[in-house]
């Protein structure tokens, strides 16, 4: 008489993956927490209390916000118009893919020192304009925080749109030019195709990018570091101030809980507005 296997029960499976993913991210959230609401007499909010107070934290907020708000509607354009037109299937359309994904094998840090040789004083720029009778202009200094954010906003536009880009390549590739020849047969133009057709197949991976992208925007750090320092505050910018320079863990411990917390409210806020446009 055979004797039926005994099922094990579904945590057993899933039991490896709890132990990892508590040790890798909840561990070091539960470290952080009590790192920034400690302190040697017990338990505080001093930290906290200092980093609000701190005029550098709003700036850095508000920096951070304008970079996002900016930058990532014009990569998200960027980029989608450049995986529709590799979607036509171009001459050369390797190179092209190549050539626009070059910025992926860059360091932030690389990426920000050659921005900086173009910007800086005695950078290409003022080169160019000197040829051309127009005087220098200082475009990373304090006195001009356009000019500094403008610098920011190109360069990461630059090194972090092809990472938008390759992700909706992906996703293009899975979508059915049967759809988008049956909508054209019925007489859709082209926009009517793009809005009905590829834009809807496509939300999966522009969710994925954009919680992707934000959760990088928010950490945007040695871009603006190598071309304004401190001129031009960003939130992790502020961390690194206070761990290294103030010699303060406890505040810098603070502010990253601070971009966590905005992190995950912009992945549940894109989840949640993802899945209302799908219904």
């Amino acid at each position: 008489m055979s004797r039926e296997p005994t099922r094990s029960p579904a945590i057993w499976l899933i039991l490896p993956s709890l132990v990892f993913m508590t040790l890798l991210f909840l561990w070091p959230l539960l470290t952080g927490l009590a790192q920034a609401f400690s302190g040697a007499d017990g338990p505080t909010t001093a930290h906290v209390q200092r980093m609000i107070e701190d005029s550098y934290f709003w700036e850095a907020m508000r920096n951070t916000a304008l970079l996002i708000v900016v930058l990532i509607p014009l990569q998200f354009a960027l980029a989608i118009t450049m995986a529709l037109l590799l979607r036509q299937n171009p001459r050369f359309a390797g190179l092209y893919f190549y050539v626009w994904v070059v910025p992926l094998a860059i360091s932030d840090l690389a990426a920000g020192l050659i921005w900086l040789s173009i910007f800086t004083d005695r950078g290409y720029l003022n080169s160019v304009l000197e040829l051309l009778g127009i005087a220098p202009y200082a475009w990373l200094s304090y006195e001009n925080p356009a000019t500094m954010f403008l610098a920011i906003l190109l360069a990461e536009l630059w090194r972090a749109t092809a990472l938008v880009f390759v992700i909706l390549v992906a996703g293009m590739q899975g979508i059915p030019r049967d759809y988008e020849e049956a909508a054209e047969v019925l007489g859709a133009g082209y926009w009517k195709r793009l809005r009905y057709v590829i834009l809807p197949q496509l939300r999966p991976s522009l969710q994925v990018a954009l919680i992707l992208r934000t959760i990088l925007a928010l950490e945007t750090f040695a871009v603006a570091q190598a071309l304004t320092a401190r001129s031009f505050p960003l939130l992790v910018g502020e961390t690194y101030q206070w761990y290294y320079f103030l010699q303060n863990p406890n505040v810098a411990t603070a502010i990253a809980l601070v971009v966590l917390l905005l992190s995950l409210t912009a992945a549940f806020g894109y989840l949640r507005l993802m899945r209302g446009a799908a219904r």
